[in-house]
């Protein structure tokens, strides 16, 4: 098999035909890699979006719609957006009936939504995935209503020195093998390992998003700081 593999270019027909390639055996490889540390992550991320009945959200980057699914399951009207039609095509195969939600073929640097459309958006490890993640940030908050809300859960820096090399070992030396049995085209994690030891660090990604102009920025670790969720609020027009 042909690899596809991004790089820190992260073209974006590159990168979305590269999760178009892992998307029929994504969420078995996630499983594996996480030790099933992903559904946790995704409860934590669906708790602090905190999805209420009759709201409209927005699950960018939704990928195989796991997350998207869950926060319908709580009453909103979920839009499950990705740039991979191939990841969008595993999610509809699977809650294509699902009351509430909703599937969009979406770029992140340019959305296909209207200014003020949803009460909350959310972005889970995609962010890490755009090419230009600032104007990313720009184009969620033009989306959000007044008042509400943004909830990132990305890839992070261990604050632990001794558990962030732990960490870093594995993502070299581990991960990689671990995809090779799993996925459906291992090489494209060696880009997994080379984009998270390139994204910055959790103050960093906070000020990125004050910069955007969302306020009331705020961030909580999981796991030690494998992964960490982002909050912040549109602030409301005076």
């Amino acid at each position: 098999m042909t690899s596809n593999r991004a790089d820190l270019g992260k073209d974006p027909q590159t990168v979305s035909g590269m999760f178009d390639a892992v998307a029929a055996r994504y969420d078995l490889t996630n499983i594996a890699m996480t030790f099933g540390l992903d559904a946790a992550w995704r409860r934590a991320t669906t708790r602090a979006v905190d999805p209420k009945p009759g709201e409209r959200i927005l699950d960018l980057a939704a990928g195989t719609c796991r997350s998207s699914a869950a926060l319908a399951r709580r009453g909103a009207e979920v839009v499950a957006a990705d740039f991979s039609a191939g990841m969008l095509a595993q999610g509809q195969r699977r809650f294509g009936d699902m009351r509430g939600l909703s599937f969009a073929l979406a770029d992140a640097m340019d959305l296909p939504f209207g200014d003020a459309e949803f009460d909350a958006v959310t972005m889970s490890y995609g962010l890490r995935n755009v090419q230009q993640p600032k104007v990313a940030l720009a184009e969620l908050l033009r989306v959000t209503k007044p008042g509400g809300r943004i909830v990132i859960n990305e890839f992070s820096t261990p604050p632990n020195a001794t558990f962030r090399a732990l960490y870093r070992w594995y993502n070299a030396q581990v991960l990689p093998r671990i995809a090779r049995v799993a996925s459906s085209n291992g090489d494209a994690y060696d880009y997994l390992n080379e984009s998270i030891r390139d994204w910055p660090a959790q103050r960093e990604l906070a000020a990125w998003m004050r910069e955007a102009g969302w306020t009331a920025v705020a961030h909580r670790n999981l796991t030690g700081g494998i992964v960490a969720l982002h909050r912040a609020t549109r602030p409301v027009a005076a």
